[in-house]
């Protein structure tokens, strides 16, 4: 048997469906956080208003055997509909939105376009000392345009979290 330090930290996406009703995020996060677990990223929407479910969508990671802890232990949780492990039940889309400020004249101004050019960010609003740009895509492509955006007069930074569904023709 393995040492339980030996075991490789894994990061994985969970989409939780539950009733739309106070104190279900909450509950949902006071499961991570009463047995120490890391939430990455935490989606939250109504998704079906006439049977009042909402879709949580949580990135956390840890060895196998604590994600599969967390995966039972949200299962019992009585708003709790269906569990979905959209890392390990096969093929998926992930995405992410992210508001990215730079504040800059001349040629960082120039560049910091060219680069949003580069990475399909969207200008979504703009004066002479400054942008917003609008990006989605995945977090790791984010993470790089902001890196790129920071030696020239990035400002402020807002993001979604990770939002994410299977492939196919199966729901939730």
């Amino acid at each position: 048997m393995a040492n339980r330090k030996d075991e490789a930290i894994e990061k994985r996406t969970i989409a939780v469906l539950v009733d739309n009703e106070p104190g279900v995020l909450a509950r949902v996060i006071g499961l991570f956080s009463g047995r120490g677990y890391n939430i990455e990223s935490l989606t939250v929407s109504e998704v079906d208003p006439r049977q009042r479910f909402s879709r949580i969508t949580v990135v956390t990671s840890g060895t196998p055997q604590i994600l599969e802890q967390i995966k039972a232990q949200l299962d019992r949780l009585v708003p709790v509909h269906r569990v979905s492990d959209l890392s390990q039940d096969g093929a998926s889309v992930e995405r992410e939105l992210a508001l990215v400020k730079v504040a800059g004249s001349g040629d960082k101004r120039v560049e910091s376009l060219r680069i949003a050019d580069i990475f399909r960010a969207r200008v979504v609003d703009s004066s002479h000392d400054h942008f917003v740009f609008e990006m989605t895509g995945k977090s790791e492509k984010l993470d790089v345009f902001i890196d790129l955006m920071q030696p020239l007069g990035l400002v402020d930074v807002s993001r979604t979290g990770v939002v994410a569904i299977s492939r196919g023709p199966q729901g939730l």
